[in-house]
């Protein structure tokens, strides 16, 4: 790297810290709002597509060279960008894999019949009087089987939303139940791609942030089926729940059988144990293969010439399951490793911004500015929760508000000695979850469609989603579960 007198290099924990002199907070910040100002023309005025499925991605890598050519300017060495780019790239090696095993799990699990299997046992503990509370579990359960928010709407949810509707119950009710149980589901499931963005960004592992993560979100859906418990105690219901016809076609499409759990339970067991994230992965998809040769021959066989052709298929490349039913079509039905690609090149794409950020100083120059604002750690959690909400409201994507503020207060949260894991949950908490409650927001325009429920008469019911944002402030707040990085 070339040095130069207005660039110094600060080493943090094996980490470049680069400050530049020349470059003040205002022009640190002119990448940041004309990437924000792409994104929310291309959202708003070109419905996302303006570059086509990965207009996301190439908005983040004209930031950087935006970013290049401020830093450049103010007599940024090239040699520095290329590095930090590098740096930052690397640093997602780990992350990148585990996505390509999640696309692999979420194949097997749907071959192997391990997925039916959630939805048909899950959809039987469905009762009047319980109504709510259990619409909580059941879309929760079917989002952490497929790592989805958005595929648990559109199936489950929908039945959910149709079966309470006509036992009498407000769909404002249901549909805030059913994404309360699906964004919990979502940001707990390893399968999520938020779930994996987040510690990606953040510079942790997906396990340590989900065990992490749990100690705000338990209490939030603990607290959110209380609710639910007491509404449907004051909710009148006539009727019966007959899923009847939809438990029909699981049945007869698939071998369901309870020893089909024993492969979730034995990742878990795997994640509870601290094993290695890529050694639970695959055994998952390994042990998932086995059990689709044990229960499933007869749909291996449909699938494809030959039985390890079909499994190979479902690990790389789509895979779709076809019933009479169009609601579990939907539903079964996974992308593979291949299905990861979109989150995978958002990432690197993500780094790249990340990178000529930090080779020009303006991270450093922002994250400053930042701490100077935040004087506290409760500050510092707050702005950082802010800044998700502001993202999903203006750049209406979740998706951005991982990513931006994950990348932008990195440094912040080292400077002040917390773990990366104080990030990652709080970009969770504040950034996936709340993305359904704003009209535009790609989610929110989403689950309102699929439900077929406006967001003001769910709002109010997403408990879960809502409540969120308070419990991570409430923890840094009490100083609860704040975990400092550990200095050798």
């Amino acid at each position: 790297m070339q040095d130069d007198k207005n660039i110094s290099k600060i080493n943090a924990d094996h980490e470049t810290i680069i400050e530049n002199s020349e470059l003040n907070i205002y022009e640190a910040l002119i990448p940041v709002i004309i990437l924000m100002s792409l994104l929310f023309y291309n959202i708003t005025f070109k419905d996302g597509e303006w570059f086509g499925a990965y207009s996301n991605q190439l908005i983040l890598l004209i930031g950087g060279l935006i970013a290049a050519a401020v830093g450049i300017y103010n007599k940024a060495s090239f040699n520095n960008i290329l590095y930090e780019i590098w740096e930052n790239l690397k640093s997602v090696f780990i992350p990148i894999m585990i996505l390509f095993l999640v696309g692999a799990l979420a194949g097997t699990w749907l071959i192997s019949g391990v997925i039916p299997a959630m939805v048909y046992y899950g959809l039987q503990v469905l009762n009047p009087n319980i109504f709510l509370p259990a619409s909580v579990v059941i879309a929760a359960v079917i989002s952490i089987a497929t790592g989805s928010s958005w595929t648990t709407s559109a199936t489950v949810g929908i039945a959910l939303v149709g079966i309470g509707t006509a036992l009498g119950i407000t769909p404002g009710m249901i549909a805030g139940a059913v994404i309360s149980g699906a964004y919990f589901g979502d940001k707990m499931s390893p399968l999520s791609d938020t779930t994996n963005l987040a510690p990606a960004m953040a510079g942790t592992d997906l396990f340590t942030h989900i065990r992490y993560m749990s100690m705000t979100t338990i209490p939030t859906i603990a607290i959110t089926l209380i609710a639910f418990a007491i509404l449907s105690m004051r909710v009148e219901t006539t009727g019966s729940a007959d899923v009847s016809n939809l438990l029909a076609t699981i049945a007869n499409t698939f071998n369901i059988t309870p020893w089909l759990f024993l492969v979730p339970i034995t990742v878990i067991a795997l994640i509870l144990l601290k094993t290695k994230p890529l050694i639970a992965l695959v055994s998952g998809v390994l042990l998932a293969a086995i059990f689709a040769f044990i229960f499933q021959s007869e749909i291996l066989s449909n699938l494809g010439q030959s039985k390890t052709s079909t499994i190979i298929t479902a690990i790389l490349t789509d895979t779709q399951i076809t019933t009479d039913n169009d609601k579990l079509n939907e539903l079964f039905s996974a992308g593979g490793m291949e299905g990861m690609l979109w989150t995978i090149y958002l990432i690197i794409c993500a780094m790249i911004f990340g990178g000529t950020m930090d080779g020009i100083g303006a991270l450093a120059r922002i994250t400053k500015a930042l701490l100077s604002i935040a004087s506290t750690i409760f500050g510092l959690f707050a702005s950082t929760v802010v800044s998700c909400l502001g993202l999903n409201i203006v750049a209406s994507d979740q998706y951005l508000a991982i990513v931006i503020p994950g990348k932008m207060f990195k440094k912040a949260y080292e400077d002040r000695g917390l773990a990366p894991e104080n990030l990652s949950r709080t970009l969770e908490d504040s950034g996936t979850v709340t993305s359904v409650l704003i009209p535009w927001n790609t989610c929110g325009a989403y689950q309102s469609g699929v439900l077929g429920v406006g967001i003001s008469e769910y709002f109010i019911y997403a408990i879960f989603n809502w409540l969120s944002p308070f419990t991570t402030l409430l923890f840094a707040a009490l100083n609860i579960k704040i975990k400092q990085l550990k200095h050798k």
